[in-house]
């Protein structure tokens, strides 16, 4: 990984942190990306320079938002050039009864998790070099009671994922697929997020040897 220019979204905590020092320690330029929490993705910058990060950048990104990617983009194009591995990690979850969600919320959701990420990888499809690393979900691929929508999203990836790689013959795709994980969005329970983070390293360095386009589920590498 040394040298390679590495974009990794909603890089300013949780999963997207750790998987920012796992490439760092691996020597690459990293673009971190944070919506709410600048300060953070400040930290996660200076640990990445500390753990031998080569270059790094910390922009601004709000999936949601059409200008917002569109400004990335330009960004990316003027002070990078191109990309070597995206991994799309932003995302968002509500964790409720169906019934009981707004449609404020599901669309949140649908928007950040599914049509917001797939927006991104188009935008950024002219200068991925190397691989598409999808974040996906224990979720989505198998139905959980309060995370309807979130699911949803979810398996909406798997099947981007999957028909993605059919298009695309010189860029690996995969979706990795965290389980329960010690993050904001679970009020910090389950497996550590430093796991999590290895295991994308290692879908990224053609460890575990799958096609394009497959699943790479994360309890089986742990």
């Amino acid at each position: 990984m040394k040298g390679k220019n590495v974009i990794i979204t909603g890089s300013s905590i949780g999963i997207g942190r750790y998987t920012a020092y796992e490439f760092a320690k691996e020597g690459a330029n990293i673009v971190i990306t944070y919506f709410q929490d600048k300060e953070e993705a400040l930290k996660t910058y200076e640990n990445c320079l500390k753990l031998g990060m080569e270059r790094g950048w910390i922009y601004f990104l709000d999936i949601a938002n059409d200008e917002s990617m569109k400004e990335f983009i330009k960004n990316i194009k003027k002070d990078i050039k191109y990309i070597d591995i995206l991994i799309n990690n932003a995302g968002v979850c509500v964790w409720k009864p169906f019934k009981n969600q707004s449609l404020e919320e599901i669309e949140l959701q649908l928007r950040i998790n599914l049509e917001g990420l797939i927006k991104l990888t188009r935008l950024m499809l002219p200068y991925i070099k190397d691989q598409i690393i999808n974040i996906g979900s224990g979720a989505g691929k198998v139905g959980f009671a309060d995370l309807s929508v979130y699911c949803a999203t979810k398996f909406g990836l798997r099947g981007f994922t999957q028909a993605l790689a059919q298009e695309l013959r010189h860029i690996k795709v995969y979706c990795v697929n965290p389980g329960m994980t010690a993050t904001r969005m679970t009020d910090f329970q389950g497996v550590s997020p430093e796991k999590v983070a290895k295991v994308i390293l290692n879908t990224a360095k053609g460890i575990y040897g799958k096609p394009s386009g497959s699943d790479i589920d994360v309890w089986e590498y742990i």
